[in-house]
């Protein structure tokens, strides 16, 4: 089972792709369906986008 995205992966980002294969979602396959998926996966990367914008700034 893959782990959670955290704030603290955002350390790991240096280009666009890191972004795309750090942030996973531990339960995708229990959510209720596609769409409560990818709402989750949308807030995974807002958060690790706002850490981003703090580190750079």
């Amino acid at each position: 089972m893959a782990k959670r995205t955290y704030e603290i992966d955002a350390n790991n980002i240096e280009i666009a792709q890191d972004f795309e294969d750090i942030v996973k979602d531990k339960r995708e396959n229990w959510r209720a369906n596609i769409t409560k998926n990818r709402q989750r996966q949308r807030r995974y990367k807002k958060r690790l986008t706002k850490q981003l914008l703090k580190r750079y700034a």
